[in-house]
């Protein structure tokens, strides 16, 4: 037999009769509500993304509840109790306040009990900070003298709450709606709302009240306000404007994509490689001669769906049905020859006869005394600088010397449509692990510069060219003095000078010459 004060009179903290009865071991349960907790760097409220969690759950501490995110980091939220889960505050989608209830747990009065008997008499916004992030909850007699308390003695304060402090920002009731010209701290909207805002340069404190709950800003009420004309602007002051002006021009960060990150890595592994360079321009005049005759005759397979085929008189299929030519995709097609799938031929053709070019460097393990080796290619294969929405690429020509002029132009065509979708359409086919020895980047159809100093990363080859823009010149050097005008492209190399020597780098690139102002060479090779 013991003798205990009753249950509810405990709580309620009333004097009460004494009563009599029996008692057993079995554990009172109470309930507590767990709050969101301060997560550090400013952030004042979070989007619930995922439950892992539902009602009638059983959990230990440390379970994850749910995984919430900010606008820089997705953090998951543990339970600090063993208990089970009654309600689910907050939905997923929805923005949770920091120091808001999240959901409400069932536990041990015992663990309630040391919870609560660890709080001070009163709540200040320190407690209630200490309160958030251990998930634990204030006694309903504490919060109401705190609150009678800040009732009386609001009008005395001195110190002003931090900022940040999530106990200094007044709650909206679902009836209310924020005021207008509300500061940034007291618009409501999602995270990810306020990054689509932001990166649109849009400030969210001059679109409250919004059209959600309780005046939240929603994704809509941001592209209402840029699809429509500011009519506000039109009637507003000459200093209105100017101030519109000034909070619009604020910083913005942008996070680096997966790719322009990959670069970034790749251009400081460069400072890795000492660079040798060589600049010269050649001659297409020739080349430019005989581009009309190789465009009127592409092969079939080549060409666009739409262009209008004639048949011929007599078939020479008439005797003997070849092969079919070789399918190409529709992203190969093409109706004109361009100088860049020549260049590429001619540049291998000049790799044929430098094996040092047709070679790439296996540096010797970390540690290891030995040195490094380098491997011969057989063939010729070329790697391309494709810039595309989402970053820089280099997809491999593979066997240069063994595809003909019309065939490069189709694969130039065919990457370059893969490299322009959204995301990236380049697969491993195009992207070989084992990429080119020598990377080629055609500048000419962007810039109208005389000179370039293309890159080098390690694993990308032992040297690069970039191409300039073709363009008509008078060259004094030529006609006897008289001069003459020709087409001619500046090229821009860097070779691995720990491989490549200067005189070695230059006589390759006379050896290109070579090819390309006597295109007339191609045809003892059967292109």
């Amino acid at each position: 037999m013991l003798r205990v004060r009753p249950f509810h009179y405990r709580l309620l903290g009333r004097p009460g009769r004494v009563s009599h009865f029996h008692t057993s071991l079995a554990r009172l349960k109470v309930t507590k509500t767990f709050k969101l907790a301060d997560i550090g760097e400013g952030i004042t409220e979070c989007e619930v993304i995922r439950w892992s969690v539902q009602p009638s759950a059983t959990i230990q501490a440390f379970d994850a509840l749910c995984e919430v995110q900010s606008d820089k980091a997705s953090v998951e939220i543990t339970s600090p109790f063993d208990g089970v889960v009654k309600e689910l505050l907050v939905t997923e989608g929805e923005v949770a306040k920091v120091g808001s209830g999240l959901c409400i747990i069932e536990v041990d009065e015992e663990a309630a009990e040391a919870t609560d008997n660890a709080a001070p008499a009163s709540p200040n916004p320190h407690q209630e900070q200490e309160a958030a992030r251990t998930g634990t909850s204030i006694p309903p007699s504490q919060v109401d003298q705190a609150q009678t308390k800040d009732a009386s003695s609001s009008s005395v304060r001195k110190s002003k709450p931090h900022p940040m402090d999530p106990n200094a920002q007044q709650t909206t009731s679902a009836g209310s709606v924020p005021r207008l010209g509300a500061s940034h701290e007291n618009v409501f909207a999602a995270p990810s709302v306020r990054h689509f805002a932001r990166h649109q340069g849009v400030d969210l404190s001059k679109l409250v009240p919004g059209s959600g709950k309780g005046g939240r800003i929603m994704r809509q009420d941001v592209e209402d306000h840029l699809a429509r004309p500011s009519a506000s602007a039109q009637s507003s002051s000459f200093a209105s404007s100017l101030e519109s002006k000034a909070d619009a021009a604020q910083d913005v960060v942008v996070e680096l994509g997966r790719t322009r990150w990959g670069m970034w890595k790749a251009m400081v592994k460069s400072l890795e490689i000492p660079h040798f360079g060589y600049s010269t321009s050649l001659d297409l005049t020739e080349l430019n001669a005989i581009l009309p005759t190789l465009n009127s005759h592409i092969p079939l397979h080549y060409l666009p769906e739409s262009t209008p085929q004639t048949p011929p008189a007599i078939s020479p299929a008439s005797f003997y049905t070849p092969p079919s030519p070789p399918q190409v995709p529709s992203s190969g097609h093409y109706a004109k020859l361009t100088y860049l799938p020549i260049l590429l031929k001619t540049l291998s053709k000049a790799m044929s006869e430098w094996p040092l070019f047709r070679s790439s460097i296996t540096p010797a393990a970390e540690g290891s005394s030995d040195k490094p080796t380098l491997t011969l290619r057989p063939h010729a294969d070329i790697a391309v600088a494709l810039s595309t929405p989402t970053g820089l690429y280099t997809p491999t020509l593979q066997r240069v010397n063994s595809h003909s002029v019309y065939s490069l132009a189709s694969q130039l065509k065919h990457i370059s449509h893969l490299g322009r979708q959204t995301p990236c359409g380049l697969t491993p086919a195009e992207m070989p692990k084992r990429g080119g020895t020598v990377t080629v980047s055609n500048i000419g159809g962007i810039g109208d510069g005389e000179g370039a100093s293309p890159v080098l990363v390690p694993g990308t080859g032992i040297a690069i060219v970039a191409i300039g823009r073709a363009k008509w010149v008078w060259d004094v050097n030529r006609g006897d003095g008289s001069g003459e005008r020709r087409l001619k492209v500046n090229v821009a190399w860097s070779a691995d000078h720990r491989v490549v020597e200067g005189a070695e780098l230059v006589a390759f690139v006379e050896t290109w010459r070579s090819w390309v102002e006597n295109p007339q060479r191609l045809i003892a090779e059967a292109i």
